[in-house]
Formats: structure tokens, sequence, C-alpha cells
């Protein structure tokens, strides 16, 4: 070609012809079976339970939203778990990882664009005088002048890759979906630590029911101790029925003594959690009185929107999947443009001065002929990689389901449970006042009456940790099904480096539900 302006025309247009073709690896997410409904929350699991058994909430197509603790109605937990969300180290942690890996998609964004360097410098150079010179004519001796040179230079180099096969392009979706990876797991932590300090709180509260249960213990054993010996000094009893009045009473203080121990363990727990130092932090006594509410637990299928971990796994799979199109570009040649210009001079007074302007143009092209192997066996490595997160992501829809079910079975059984003890209690109550009554009139000895406050104490021992139990399992049943969290409430992966996106995660407030979907 004749004209330079028609050959540069056809290298911009081959550029751009190259640049259309870009090399990735489809992504189409798997689909998995969802039962119509959970098995343990259908009617005909309650069918053999006591009357007031715990049923989860209708409708079944109910889902938790927002702030789920709220259900609770227990307003210092309420007031706990507004401290967690703005002091918990750990989320504050996990906070910092998300903004890390919102500044890698920068980083990869950067690959777009050509490397500009400056290199700015000025050097003088120069020789010394004073040597003695003698012109061979005329014979004159003279001393040579010293002289000195000044140069000033301001280049400027550019250095650009073009993206003509897609490997900037998938690399940033990586990095767009790695940073969603690590939004699904801030809240997947921050649903961690809500759920931690509900059972710690209830724990706590069954801790100060358990010592209210000794204390009231302990003051009856007193008094038949004060009825045993009473009745020693008369002659109608024996002294060994004291001393089993005795032993009843240490037993119990003793018992009463070590649950201090714990609630002071669980108290030490939530402070940890809501930021505070164990030792400038102080919880009330109270009895443990909160009833399970009816948790609206929903359909399968909508586990794969709510559960934040399940959110991780499937964007975990998008990010192995953009790997795996960032390799297969290596397949492909490189195309390298440099270019340098600037200005150069003895002086600022001529630097900028068209003779002081220079500049030069390049291009440079590579192809990898032989690796042995290496190109092939890494896409194979991110293929393989991409198959087994599948299988996790796969096994975590699973583990889901199950303790879904799990956790509804537990607490209709634990429910069943305790109705059927206060049934219990109320046996061993009448069995501990008609031993005591047969005692007094001396019909029976004091040993039938240790024998039925024993057997009450263990009964109410046993409701009180059933409460408990029952009140974790409905935490964790909440945590199961996600909390008040939706998948929609994940920054965009074409968004994840905005300012909303940030402030979208940091919100103690969920976000509204009409956010982007991550599916970009």
């Amino acid at each position: 070609m004749k004209h330079p302006r028609l050959r540069e025309l056809c290298a911009v247009i081959f550029v751009i012809v190259l640049g259309g073709c870009r090399i990735s690896s489809k992504y189409n997410p798997p689909t998995l079976p969802a039962p119509p409904a959970f098995k343990e929350s259908s009617p005909a699991a309650y069918k053999s339970v006591a009357p007031g058994t715990w049923q989860p909430a209708r409708p079944q197509d109910a889902v938790l939203k927002g702030k789920w603790w709220e259900m609770f109605h227990e307003p210092e937990l309420n007031g706990l778990e507004d401290q967690l969300d703005i002091n918990n180290q750990n989320i504050a942690q996990y906070f910092q990882n998300f903004m890390a890996a919102r500044a890698q998609v920068s980083e990869a964004r950067s690959g777009y664009f050509p490397t500009v360097t400056a290199n700015p410098g000025v050097t003088k150079t120069g020789t010394g005088g004073g040597a003695a010179v003698t012109n061979s004519t005329t014979g004159v001796t003279t001393t040579t002048p010293s002289t000195s040179y000044t140069s000033i230079s301001l280049p400027i180099d550019v250095s650009w890759e073009p993206d003509l096969w897609g490997r900037v392009r998938n690399t940033v979706l990586e990095a767009r979906y790695a940073a969603q990876v690590s939004a699904a797991d801030l809240e997947n932590e921050r649903l961690t630590e809500q759920a931690d300090l509900a059972e710690y709180f209830f724990e706590l509260r069954g801790q100060d029911a358990l010592q209210d249960l000794y204390n009231r213990t302990i003051q009856a054993d007193r008094e038949s101790l004060k009825l045993t010996r009473a009745l020693v000094e008369t002659g109608i009893d024996s002294p060994e029925d004291a001393a089993q009045a005795e032993v009843t009473l240490a037993e119990a203080e003793e018992a009463g003594a070590g649950i201090a121990a714990n609630r002071a363990i669980y108290e030490h727990a939530i402070a940890m959690l809501i930021g505070k130092p164990a030792s400038s932090f102080e919880m009330p006594v109270k009895k443990l009185t909160t009833p399970v509410p009816p948790i609206p637990v929903g359909v399968p299928s909508d586990l794969l929107q709510r559960r934040p971990d399940i959110a991780a796994a499937e964007r975990t799979m998008a990010e192995a999947n953009a790997l795996i199109g960032v390799e297969k570009t290596a397949y492909y040649p490189t195309l390298s443009l440099t270019g340098s210009g600037g200005l150069q001079g003895s002086s600022f007074s001529n630097l900028f001065s068209l003779p002081g302007l220079f500049w030069s143009l390049g291009a440079a092209a590579s192809e990898t002929i032989f690796d042995a192997g290496l190109r092939k066996a890494t896409v194979a490595q991110y293929t393989a990689q991409y198959n087994a997160d599948v299988a996790s992501y796969k096994q975590a829809v699973l583990t889901a389901f199950q303790q879904v079910e799990d956790y509804i079975a537990t607490l209709r059984v634990t429910s069943d449970q305790i109705n059927r003890e206060d049934a219990a209690i109320e046996a061993a109550q009448r069995y501990l006042n008609i031993a005591t009554a047969r005692y007094e009139t001396g019909l029976d000895p004091y040993l039938n009456v240790m024998t039925a406050q024993l057997t009450l104490l263990s009964n109410q021992q046993i409701e009180v940790t059933l409460r408990v139990n029952e009140m974790t399992a409905a935490v964790e049943l909440v945590q199961a099904l996600g909390g008040g969290w939706n998948v929609k409430e994940l920054p965009a992966a074409s968004k994840v480096t905005s300012k909303e996106a940030a402030q979208q995660v940091n919100d103690v407030q969920p976000a509204s539900a009409d956010a982007t979907s991550t599916q970009q």
C-alpha cells in the first residue's frame, strides 16, 4: 500500500476485529430438584403429639423478613442484636475482606487500559580546564578552558496489551464474582453471629431458671430439715432421718452453686459477641419465660434464594468458571503495543521547541509454540476445580434441606416432650405432697420424702433443659432458613465496586426486595 494512512486504518480495523473474539467458558448454574414441601412440617407429622405442641406458621409460603429475632418479643435481645451488628469484630473482619475483594476488581479492570510512565531528568556534564596546549605552528602555549553541558529530558513511555481474546474481561468477571462470594460470606457470618447471640441469650435465661429452681428447692429442703430435727427432738423421728435431710440439703446447695459458673460463661460469650470486655458487661437475672413463636418455614425451593452460604457456593462456581476462560486465552497470541516520546533540550527555554521533540512507536506479538502440555494441564486443573465447586454447591443445598428438616423435627418433638414433662411434674408434686403428709403423721420414714423430692427436682430440671433446647432449636431453624436475608440483597456483579454496594452489605437494615439480581 502506498498510502500510510490507509495502512494505519487497516491496522486499527484488524485490532478491532480481533478484539471481538472473546474466549470464555459459558456458565450455566446447575439445577437441583427440590421437594414441594418439608416432610417434617406436614400436618401428618403432628397427629401423634399432645395438644399445644409447636407447629410451623401457616401459610407455608410465608418467609422470614428483616430482624428475625424480634419474633421472640424480647426487648433485651433486640438491643443486644443491634449492638452486635455494629460492634462485632468478626463481622467487621468479613466486611474488610469484602472491601479488599472490591479493590481486586479495580485491580483487574486496570488491565483494560495502557500503562503510562514518565521519567523526567536533568543531567549536567563537563570537563575541567587548566591543561597546557602548545600551538605547533606559532609555538604559543595556552590553557584550555572548562566546559559544561546541560541535558533536560521529559520522556513518556506507553505500553498496552489489547484484550484480544478476553483474558482481562474474564479476569474482571472472576474478581467480581469473588467479591460477591465475599459479600455472601459476610452475610453468612452475620447470620451466624446473630444466631449465636440469640442461643447464648436463651441459654443464660435457662441458667437463671435453673438457679430459681434450686433456690426454691434449697428453701424447701431447709424447711424439711427443720421439721425433721423437730420430730427427732420429740422422739417421733430418728437421727438417721435428720442426717438424710442434711445430705439432701447439702447436695442441692452444691448443685445450685455450680449454676453460677455456667451463667457467667454465657454472659462472657455475649459480651464478646457485642464487642465489649467481659469484665464490664453484666446482664440482669431473669427466668426463661419466652414461648416459641410459630416460624414460617416456606417451601424447600426458597432456600436457594434465602441462605447466604448457598449464594456463596453458587457465586464460587461462577468464579471458577471465569477462571477457566482466563486460562483458555493462553492458547492464543498476545499483542503488545509500545510508544515513547517526549522533549529534550539543553535548557528550559529550548525544551519546548520542535527540535527537542522525539518519539517512537512499536508493536510485537508473541505465541507459545511448545510448553509440554502446560496450558492443557492448567485448563484441566481449573475445570476440575469448577466441577468440585459444583459438587460443593449441591452438597450445600442438600445440607440446607437436611438442617431445616432436622430442626423442625427437633422443635416438634421437644415441644411434645415439654407438654408430657409438665404432666410428669404435676404427678411428682402430688407424690411429694402425699409422702410429706404421711411422714409428718409418722406413717412413713423420711426416705420416702427424700425420694419424692429428688423425683420432682429431676423432672423440673428436665423441663427447664427441654425449654432451653426448644428455644435454641427455634433459633437454629431460623438460621437454617437463612434468617431474614434474600439473595436479591447481594450486590450485583456489575455494581459490586460502587459505594451503594458497600453501604448495602454494611447496612443494619436488609436491602430492599427489588435489588438487582446477582445473575449478571
